[in-house]
């Protein structure tokens, strides 16, 4: 899903729009396997037991199952589907939440510095967490974000796009700058003759 035209500025782009890495819904998919699997087992069982309470045991059984689905696995992944982290040409935009909305913005030039951090587990998935620093007092964490290296190096690069990095002038033109005489001592291996 795309991050709305309507919320972004005049000539603002999207760069990178990514949920958190899949690797937060291991637990939940881990626990609506196991949910369904004892609410199978469970309901065997039930199944076998006399006439009025086999049909008791079945909606008990059922009842407990989805609550868990719903607090387990439910409300994980729908966290996690509603969980935006997006960089723009301008800024940087965390989004969550569904019930209580919660966002952050970060203009490009606030930020001061960006780190990434990921562990083994990280190294494996893929992912890991990057480390705002802005004009805040406490560094901003963004936790599992795919490709963080790569988030990384793009949040740098606009950060610093400075319009005369890449400046070359017209072939043919001429340099109006002199080149800087050479300073301290010569190379290694000029200094002896």
């Amino acid at each position: 899903m795309a991050y709305p035209d309507d919320l972004l500025s005049e000539n603002e782009h999207v760069v990178v729009h990514s949920h958190p890495h899949f690797k937060m819904l291991i637990f939940p998919f881990l626990a609506l396997i196991v949910t369904l699997g004892g609410g199978i087992v469970l309901g065997l069982f039930a199944k076998d037991a006399a006439a009025p309470w086999d049909l008791i045991w079945l909606i008990a059984i059922a009842a407990v199952g989805l609550v868990l689905v719903v607090w387990l696995f439910l409300a994980p992944f729908v966290r996690w589907r509603t969980t935006h982290f997006i960089v723009t040409t301008d800024r940087l935009i965390a989004r969550e939440g569904v019930l209580k909305r919660t966002g952050i913005d970060i203009p490009m030039s606030r930020i001061n510095s960006v780190q990434f951090e990921h562990g083994l587990l990280d190294r494996v998935f893929g992912c890991g967490t990057l480390v705002i620093e802005s004009a805040s007092d406490e560094p901003l964490k963004f936790d599992d974000i795919p490709k963080v290296e790569r988030v990384h190096t793009v949040i740098y690069r606009e950060v610093n796009d400075n319009p005369y990095d890449d400046y070359a002038p017209p072939a043919g033109a001429p340099q109006q700058t002199e080149p800087l005489p050479p300073q301290g001592r010569p190379p290694r291996g000029n200094r002896r003759r």
